[in-house]
This record gives structure tokens, C-alpha cells and sequence, in this order.
């Protein structure tokens, strides 16, 4: 677990030129703090203990101004730049090496109890308040632009901006 902690905070070391050192990433990024109270939260929620897993998500959305639900599914070195109004629905999953920036909207489109949120693949950048919404894929390495609103797949490698979501590239 402890190799983990060090991998999200070289992570956001990494892509944030504003981060001097991990010491102040570990210690003041709520972005990086927001996804290890997910992976507390998910090992509740896995383990049938939803009520205690919410609970300790809400504390994690305000101290952190992130929520994600405990069910969504997160990968690896997944970073959370300025973190606040981000939120993740249930049956989101991201992959590994995604960055997310504030404001950004993994939603639902339906209230059945069905896979109801998108599926970001590896290597996925997301621009500040874009909002993806239903079960839709991001395909791997693909940009998606601030303020974008995205209810189609996107390939792989692709860059998509506007309202709703066009491809660029």
C-alpha cells in the first residue's frame, strides 16, 4: 500500500511543473488525498460495507471537494489537478495514468441500476469542467478539452472539444 501512496504522489510530481517536491504533494494536493480516500472507500464498498464506505466519501468530498463515489473504479497513478467540483459516478472506471482537472463530470444519463457511467481508458487527459456523461468509452491516450460535453465514444489518441464533443485532430 505504501508503494502505491509513493507511485500517485510521483504521479502528480510528475505532470504538475507547479509541484516542487512530493513531500508538498503528499502533504497538500486534495486531488492526490481525494483518490487514497477512494481506494479506502472502494476496499468498504468491495467488502458489503456501503454505509461505512459512503459515509467516509462524504468526509473525503469535504475535505477534498472531490467526490467519488465509492463504487467507481479507479487505476493506477490516476492524478487529480486542483480537484474541486470533480465527481465520479458509480459505475465509472478510469485506468491508469488518467489526469483529470477540476470541475470535471464522470455522470450518469440514466437512473436504472445499470453500468450508467463512462469508461475512461489508459493514458486519458481531461480538461477542466468537461463533462462526460452515460456509458460511453474514452479511448486510450485521447484529450478531451475544457468545457467540453461528451455523450459519444471517443477513439483512442483522439482530441475532442466543444459542445457537444468534436473531434479535433
Amino acid at each position: 500500500m505504501l508503494r502505491r501512496l509513493r507511485e500517485d504522489t510521483r504521479a502528480m510530481c510528475e505532470r504538475d511543473p507547479a509541484a516542487k517536491r512530493c513531500l508538498e504533494v503528499a502533504l497538500a494536493y486534495p486531488g492526490v488525498h481525494a483518490v487514497w480516500g477512494h481506494r479506502l472507500t472502494h476496499r468498504l464498498w468491495n467488502a458489503d460495507l456501503q454505509l461505512l464506505a459512503r459515509l467516509l466519501s462524504h468526509v473525503v468530498r469535504m475535505l477534498t471537494g472531490v467526490e467519488i463515489h465509492p463504487g467507481a473504479t479507479i487505476g493506477r497513478r490516476v492524478t487529480i489537478d486542483h480537484g474541486m467540483g470533480v465527481v465520479v459516478g458509480e459505475t465509472a472506471e478510469i485506468g491508469d495514468d488518467v489526469h483529470m482537472y477540476h470541475g470535471v463530470t464522470l455522470g450518469g444519463d440514466t437512473n436504472e441500476p445499470v453500468k450508467r457511467h463512462p469508461t475512461i481508458e489508459d493514458g486519458v487527459q481531461i480538461g477542466a469542467n468537461a463533462t462526460l456523461l452515460g456509458d460511453i468509452t474514452v479511448g486510450e491516450d485521447a484529450a478531451v478539452g475544457a468545457g467540453s460535453v461528451v455523450t459519444r465514444d471517443i477513439e483512442a489518441g483522439a482530441t475532442v472539444v466543444g459542445v457537444p464533443a468534436e473531434r479535433v485532430d
